[in-house]
């Protein structure tokens, strides 16, 4: 028999998985196409291209990943760091004029 307590708490891991996998998903992916629109060596219509067609991949792996975390907590916080190391790194260099 499942205790209520236990069933409760494997719900709740649940939805915030589901919630990483959306939301977390979809902000990786939105960094990484910038990330790539900045940084790729190609033309700029080449790079913008690639990054965005690379961004359905992108998403498809933060989602695997969401529910292959160790934990719920885990998957939120890797994702949110990786939007934030990739954001860094698109928008942060067009202030110092170090953009390509």
């Amino acid at each position: 028999m499942i205790s209520v307590s236990n069933s409760t708490g494997a719900a709740a891991g649940i939805a915030l998985r589901l919630v990483a996998a959306a939301v977390g998903g979809y902000g990786l992916a939105y960094t990484a196409t910038a990330f790539l629109s900045v940084w790729l060596p190609l033309a700029r219509t080449d790079r913008v291209m690639f990054a965005s067609l690379a961004s359905f991949a992108v998403y498809t792996g933060a989602i695997l990943y969401a529910f292959a975390a160790r934990s719920p907590w885990r998957a939120c916080w890797v994702l949110s760091a990786l939007c934030g190391v990739l954001a860094l790194g698109a928008f942060l260099p067009g202030g110092f004029g170090a953009r390509p």
